[in-house]
């Protein structure tokens, strides 16, 4: 009975969690989308209140508890550029981590060519 009990105050304490951060990023995306025009700022696609929703706010440093009233952490971002933006970041960031080089192609796809352009004249 007792593991029911921490189960249950754990789940109260993620959802309030949860709560606590949906309720962070509506006030900081309100705030930002006061603030700059609504394009995205890689791609410049404008936005209007009819496809506002794919326009989101990114946090320039990544620290999604650092939003300055100046909104200088923020930029906004359609989705498509927004996560491309995440996937950079986590993909330079776990080569940091690891310490691994960046991979390269080892395939080379004319490394024969020469002979089989030999074979056919």
């Amino acid at each position: 009975m007792g593991k029911s009990l921490d189960t249950g105050k754990l789940d109260r304490i993620v959802a309030e969690a949860r709560r606590n951060r949906e309720q962070r990023e509506r006030d900081y995306r309100e705030q930002a989308l006061k603030l700059y025009p609504w394009v995205c700022g890689r791609c410049a696609r404008d936005f209007t209140r009819a496809n506002l929703q794919q326009l989101t706010v990114h946090h320039k440093d990544h620290n999604h508890d650092n939003n300055p009233a100046d909104g200088s952490n923020w930029e906004l971002l359609c989705v498509y550029c927004h996560d491309n933006e995440h996937a950079r970041y986590l993909d330079s960031a776990g080569r940091a981590l690891t310490g691994e080089p960046e991979s390269q192609a080892t395939y080379q796809p004319f490394a024969d060519l020469k002979s089989l352009l030999k074979g056919k004249a």
